[in-house]
């Protein structure tokens, strides 16, 4: 069995709601990207979650751009195995009482990759934006060298924030405290 799993948003349960990025106390959406950059993050009030679909909650959720939704079962989970590579920002859910948080990933860890990967791709001069010279432009199959990640819990891959990475402990751990939303794929 694989040492790590990319974590989805399980868009197959039946029903389930789909959540819009966060917004703030005016309404005005907050910079989605800043939760995979791996610092802590000071929100000065309790973010917001618009509903785009409703429909049945989940424990774990992603929004359009990626930002991770979780219940405070998750956030149990985490507290009793002791994981502290993530910070949980208390988010209300428009139309439902939670508790609610979003998950800010700590830890970028150096580990794809690259020859094991289906596909990767750099940004070149050629493709217009000289400030993303040399960062990926595309990885497809994600795959890592876990030799590099050091025990982790929860990461993500430098360079592609968009991915999730959890360690194989973990992933059992959610799958027996039987959270809703989840989807895994080894890496």
């Amino acid at each position: 069995m694989a040492d790590y799993f990319e974590l989805y948003s399980n868009m197959r349960v039946p029903g389930r709601w789909v959540l819009k990025s966060p917004v703030d106390e005016h309404g005005q959406e907050v910079d989605p990207w800043q939760f995979g950059e791996g610092r802590a993050l000071e929100i000065p009030s309790e973010l917001r979650l618009p509903v785009s679909h409703p429909g049945r909650e989940l424990d774990f959720s992603l929004t359009g751009l990626g930002v991770v939704v979780v219940h405070e079962r998750l956030v149990q989970l985490f507290e009793r195995m002791g994981i502290q590579e993530v910070q949980f920002l208390s988010a209300r859910v428009e139309g439902h009482t939670g508790p609610y948080f979003i998950l800010n990933t700590l830890r970028v860890i150096r580990c794809i990759d690259d020859a094991r990967c289906e596909e990767v791709r750099y940004w070149r001069p050629e493709d217009g934006q000289p400030e993303k010279v040399g960062e990926y432009r595309v990885v497809a199959g994600l795959r890592i060298d876990s030799s590099k990640v050091g025990g982790a819990s929860m990461f993500r891959p430098l360079g592609w924030p968009v991915a999730l990475i959890v360690s194989e402990h973990l992933k059992q751990a959610m799958e027996q405290e039987g959270l809703s939303g989840l989807r895994f794929v080894e890496v």
